[in-house]
């Protein structure tokens, strides 16, 4: 369960401070239209991970 928590923590973390970075570095060197699409891609994976590792309470 361990693992699970440093996700938890880990993902929403790396997502603001990556994605900016990742976007900057392509827009640089492919232009506007691969930063757009990389950026589509990433928040879509970034969102599926923050649904897929959220802490939600149980239902009894």
């Amino acid at each position: 369960m361990g693992a699970k928590r440093f996700l938890v923590l880990v993902v929403p973390v790396a997502g603001s401070l990556g994605l900016p970075i990742a976007v900057a570095l392509v827009m640089k060197q492919a232009g506007i239209g691969a930063g757009v699409g990389l950026i589509l891609l990433l928040i879509c994976l970034w969102f599926a991970l923050m649904l897929r590792f959220a802490q939600m309470p149980e239902h009894s």
